[in-house]
């Protein structure tokens, strides 16, 4: 029963009332909430980050109470952009597609479909983070209302400002409270981020210290080169690989996420050419262009993105004496490869005797097993009029190393299968 103090009169000593006990359970609330930051790498957050900047629809993929919410609201805050949150899953399509208001003269005016105040208000900021929660359970009346939004930013007969990004967060339809899986229209709108949580960050956080993470920063001088890069990779890949523009997935729950469509790869265009500009890293552009097409062709696109800085065969070719080889192991050895596959289109000895200059400069800078597989493969070019080159001594040694190595560990394995 709580405690009444009873007036006293006026210019009387009185005591103070007795704090209750919920504002004393207010003053421990507070101190667990007196926590500190630091600043802390954070791939995640990068990623949402650079998707938000390019003004794309983000779809955020994790388990309940992962962190996404938490995730959008630091988002808002570093961007300094005012946070409205909606729960997909509690509105019916009308909400979203708008309300019909019959007018005075619906025969001449016709019958305007109103919006949401949540929708109105984003209007008059100008800005804003719109977050789309719990889309998974949403069911599919009201993704179909969601498709006009999440593309077209309308509701009804508003237009959403240009200053308003849109990120929206489910659960997998196994954890989902009633779940359902995302229709292909809605999912191919989003790049699909998978949302998962760092052991050391959650429990240094408990500690009282959660991290600060540091947004990616556009550099507008890398603009132009970052849109022609991007032009380049997506446009090369596309021209090797003409089935890859458009590939809807067999199974209901892969055409859920995401899957390269025309409107995906323009996607993926744009998330390639805002990683450039902001000089993001390899582990954050995988993210990003895996997100937007799925894993298959995104990985695709990221092994042809390392070949597009690769030198020229030809010219290596012409001044192998001077050639730069990459030092990654796997750039080197698709290098080497295409050298003597330049060789191969236009045998001349020439080109032969280059090649082989090139291949003793690969083993005395890098790992020797690099040329094995090229310098068998040269050998193999050689025509009767061409002289052996003395450079061909250097690696003889290597090459009947590794044949001799690789004949070791046949013998082995076939001893083992014969003990079994």
């Amino acid at each position: 029963m709580p405690t009444r103090t009873l007036s006293a009169p006026t210019g009387a000593h009185h005591d103070p009332a007795p704090a209750s006990q919920l504002d004393v359970a207010d003053e421990l609330m507070s101190l667990l909430r007196d926590t500190t930051t630091e600043p802390r790498p954070d791939i995640q957050l990068e990623a949402l980050t650079l998707a938000v900047a390019a003004d794309l629809p983000v779809l955020l993929w994790g388990e309940p109470g992962i962190g996404k919410s938490a995730a959008l609201t630091q988002l808002a805050e570093s961007l300094d952009l005012p946070l409205t949150t909606v729960i997909a899953s509690v509105h019916e399509p009308s909400d979203f597609s708008g309300l019909p208001i019959v007018g005075d003269d619906p025969a001449e005016q016709g019958v305007p479909m109103a919006p949401p105040d949540w929708a109105v208000r984003l209007v008059r900021a100008g800005r804003g983070l719109l977050f789309l929660d719990e889309l998974s359970t949403a069911p599919p009346a009201v993704q179909a209302a969601l498709l006009r939004l999440v593309l077209e930013r309308r509701i009804g007969a508003l237009q959403l400002p240009p200053g308003v990004r849109i990120v929206a967060a489910a659960n997998p339809r196994s954890s989902a409270a009633d779940g359902w899986e995302l229709s292909p229209p809605l999912a191919n709108r989003f790049v699909h981020l998978q949302w998962v949580h760092d052991h050391e960050v959650v429990v240094r956080g408990l500690g009282g210290t959660w991290p600060r993470a540091t947004l990616p920063q556009l550099a507008p001088e890398r603009f132009p080169q970052a849109v022609d890069f991007a032009r380049r990779a997506v446009c090369g890949l596309l021209s090797a690989r003409p089935a890859l523009v458009h590939r809807l997935p067999s199974g209901e729950t892969r055409r859920g996420g995401a899957w390269p469509s025309p409107r995906s790869w323009e996607m993926t265009l744009r998330l390639i050419a805002f990683a450039t500009a902001a000089d993001a890293s390899r582990d954050v552009l995988s993210l990003l262009v895996r997100g937007a097409v799925g894993d298959g062709p995104g990985l695709e696109l990221l092994a042809s993105l390392d070949r597009m800085d690769l030198p020229d065969p030809e010219d290596l070719l012409a001044d192998p004496a001077g050639a730069e080889l990459p030092e990654r192991g796997d750039l080197r050895q698709a290098v080497l490869d295409g050298v003597v596959a330049a060789v191969r289109r236009t045998p001349e000895k020439s080109r032969w005797d280059a090649a082989w200059a090139l291949l003793v400069r690969a083993l005395e800078t890098g790992a020797p097993d690099l040329v094995v597989v090229p310098a068998t493969t040269l050998a193999a070019l050689r025509q009767q009029d061409w002289d052996v080159p003395e450079s061909i001594e250097a690696l003889a040694g290597t090459v009947s190393l590794s044949r001799r190595a690789e004949q070791a560990a046949a013998r082995a394995a076939v001893a083992t299968k014969a003990r079994r």
